[in-house]
This record gives structure tokens, sequence and C-alpha cells, in this order.
């Protein structure tokens, strides 16, 4: 394996999708090398960037895969790329001990369904599910439920939507 500073970034989208009443949808993780206890465990949608696929498309693509959600309206986006690395001791389990982290592009959209339209449990297109759980929590409390490696992007992405959780 490549030495751990010379690893690139697996480039992925991230999702805040909030409700008409200010809240954030969070799902609990099934597991992964990273998950250290199940407080940590909890995360928005996320996941990479095809090559040549448009990050926006990605971002939607990703909501739909893991939620089953459509019906959302576009907020914003965060221009730069906010990026984390994953603990030097689970690189070989994470992508294959391909990547030393993430770069995501972070968007924030306005959920315009209903809450039947969430289905984790069985995801479009044949795909895993990523959820076990899931709920609509309060935008302040994310940086404390997501795993400790990924709180500073949280925190920043927190910082950049907190105008979309006042209903």
């Amino acid at each position: 394996m490549p030495r751990y500073e010379s690893l690139p970034y697996r480039p992925c989208v991230g999702v805040m999708v909030i409700n008409p009443r200010g809240r954030v949808f969070i799902g609990k993780r099934r597991g992964g090398p990273e998950h250290v206890d199940a407080t940590h465990s909890w995360q928005m949608p996320q996941g990479g960037v095809d090559k040549g696929e448009d990050t926006y498309n990605a971002a939607l693509r990703e909501l739909h895969e893991e939620t089953g959600i459509r019906s959302v309206e576009k907020l914003a986006e965060i221009p730069e790329w906010l990026s984390y690395d994953i603990p030097r001791e689970i690189v070989g389990e994470a992508w294959k001990g391909r990547f030393r982290g993430q770069t995501q592009k972070w968007y924030a959209l306005r959920f315009t369904g209903k809450d039947s339209e969430v289905d984790i449990a069985n995801p479009p297109g044949g795909h895993k599910p990523e959820f076990i759980d899931w709920r609509w929590e309060a935008m302040d409390k994310l940086p404390s439920l997501i795993i400790p490696f990924k709180r500073p992007v949280y925190v920043r992405v927190v910082q950049e939507f907190a105008k979309f959780a006042e209903t």
C-alpha cells in the first residue's frame, strides 16, 4: 500500500436535506471500519462522484440511492470542496486502501415531499441499504452525532447552511 500521505482523496458529494420545519435528515449507518460506537454512527447522505459526473447530479443520485428521496429543491451549495482524513489504522479497510479520506462538495436541499417517500430499507436500483434507521434532527446537533474525524466538515456545513434551519 502507498504511503498514507501520498494517497489521494475520494471525490464525493454530501447532502443536507432540510424539511419544512428546519430539521435535517440523518441516517444511522449500518457499520464499517470507521464506526467506533452507536452514538457517532449518524450522518447525512453522501457518496462518490462517478467519473465525468456533475456534482449536483451526483448529489441527487446518491440521495435517491440511499433514501428514496426525490422531492427536493436546491437551496445552496458550498463553493469549495471540504476534506477529511480517515484514521491511519483503517486506511487499508476503507475503499481498499486507495484513498486517505474524502473531499466533498456539499449541497443544501429543501425536502418538499412526505415522510412516506423515505425508504432506507429498499434502495432503488438494487443498491444495498446504507442506513438502518433515520430521523429528522435539529441542525445544531449534527456535529455531535458524526464520527469524530468528520466533525470539522460537519461544523462547517452547519455554519454554511444554518440560515435554512430557520422556519
